[in-house]
């Protein structure tokens, strides 16, 4: 488990730069199959033996997102989940999105 997932996310209120360059590639080094899409958002997709099974992981991502006050964008077909992450309100990455991502990468391990 990265040392990510032990960690809560904090609201960002603004105001504060994007990560960018090495500070993205480093976080990214810290969850596994996840990408940085233009430097905006990460992404991964994961993959699962039904819709139900697929379905359930969502509400336990979406229940994790509450919990940290943090929500991912969140694309549900059948056997397949996609999680994309960045901070709305610098509209770019923070420590908390990949917080977010190792919390979802860990849920995933339970699913």
């Amino acid at each position: 488990m990265s040392g990510l997932a032990k960690k809560e996310c904090v609201p960002c209120k603004g105001g504060v730069p994007p990560l960018e360059g090495k500070a993205i590639t480093n976080l990214l080094a810290e969850v596994e199959g996840w990408e940085a899409v233009k430097g905006h958002h990460i992404t991964r997709a994961y993959s699962f033996k039904d819709f139900v099974t697929a379905l359930d992981y969502v509400n336990k991502i979406g229940g994790i997102a509450e919990q940290q006050g943090h929500h991912p964008d969140i694309v549900l077909t059948w056997g397949k989940v996609r999680v994309d992450i960045w901070t709305h309100k610098i509209d770019g990455l923070t420590e908390s999105d990949f917080i977010l991502a190792a919390k979802c990468d860990e849920a995933f391990g339970s699913a």
